[in-house]
């Protein structure tokens, strides 16, 4: 599948320049997402990867209407072609999409889960109201819930300040499975896990898609997104900068970003480099290209002008073909 261009069956999410911005005291905006670009179809599985603050979970938290009063938002983000997230009503996003439509693995999963209730009494919960099963039929559906998830059944009885936050994570994964969504967003579903239960994780996640739902995942695990993935959006200091198939990102030819390729050069089975310096604060971004000052190729245009996103890359030194020019110096 071609990255970011409209499959042959129509879009479970279809976002169109979605900026976020937070008013501040003092007159200051901080531009949180700029200009953010993408499509998921059914059946796929789309990872958002990016350093911490570079503006993912402030995406996922504007699809899900639950930005904080000072965020404003432009663009779009039509879900299943008929609900703009940025426009509906809190009344239409609580009783028809959170759930029901777009399910929720949390980044803050012990926020999210109910103090006072059970994990096995907020299964069955969901249960109840997302799938209709009553009665003596809940305490089975119940564990299997749990289990896709490998929520062990001992734990169902603990509340959620008993839980390790491993725990806590699988807990908010079976409820976030129990409805089946057509879209299902998991911000950084693998926090707290060993290495085991991270691929235990992203396979569940996996099958959600293969029943031909869509799966966007944020996360800063690259193995994960590996795993995972079939298209793989790169985001830095608010903006997507490239969108490719994750079979060439990960594989040959590689990412064509050059940030994106630091990415994959900083992992310890590869080169162990560190991409050096720091990220820009997103309410002082740069003129130019944002990576600029951590980029070994930056010139002049760089620092000078925010280069647009065009193919699904926004760099300056725009390949002509799939392959990248910086790449090919680089392996020179």
């Amino acid at each position: 599948m071609t990255a970011d261009r409209a499959p042959d069956t129509a879009p479970v999410l279809d976002v169109r320049d979605l900026s976020v911005r937070f008013r501040m005291r003092g007159g200051n905006d901080i531009a949180a997402v700029s200009g953010a670009r993408f499509s998921v179809a059914p059946g796929e599985c789309l990872a958002l990867v990016g350093e911490s603050g570079c503006g993912k979970s402030v995406l996922a938290s504007a699809l899900l209407g639950l930005l904080p009063a000072n965020a404003a938002t432009t663009g779009s983000a039509v879900l299943g072609g008929d609900t703009d997230l940025l426009t509906a009503g809190e009344r239409t996003l609580a009783r028809t999409v959170r759930g029901r439509r777009i399910g929720l693995v949390p980044q803050s999963p012990a926020a999210h889960l109910t103090p006072v209730r059970t994990v096995r009494a907020q299964l069955e919960e969901a249960l109840r109201e997302l799938t209709g099963v009553r009665g003596s039929d809940l305490p089975k559906a119940a564990l299997a819930a749990a289990a896709r998830a490998s929520f062990p059944e001992g734990h169902l009885d603990r509340y959620p300040h008993e839980l390790s936050g491993g725990l806590a994570q699988r807990a908010a994964t079976a409820l976030a499975l129990i409805g089946d969504a057509p879209l299902l967003l998991a911000d950084e579903p693998t926090t707290g896990l060993d290495r085991d239960l991270v691929e235990r994780t992203v396979d569940e996640l996996r099958r959600h898609t293969d029943t031909g739902r869509a799966l966007l995942i944020i996360t800063h695990d690259l193995a994960a997104a590996e795993r995972v993935a079939d298209r793989v959006a790169v985001m830095y200091a608010g903006r997507i900068v490239e969108i490719a198939d994750a079979e060439d990102f990960f594989q040959a030819p590689g990412p064509r970003h050059p940030y994106a390729r630091g990415l994959l050069a900083a992992l310890p089975e590869r080169d162990f480099a560190p991409i050096p310096g720091m990220p820009p604060e997103l309410g002082a971004l740069p003129e130019g290209c944002a990576f600029a000052a951590r980029c070994g190729h930056a010139d002049d245009r760089c620092t000078a002008e925010r280069p647009a996103f065009r193919a699904d890359l926004a760099c300056h030194h725009a390949p002509t073909g799939r392959t990248h020019p910086l790449k090919e110096a680089a392996d020179a």
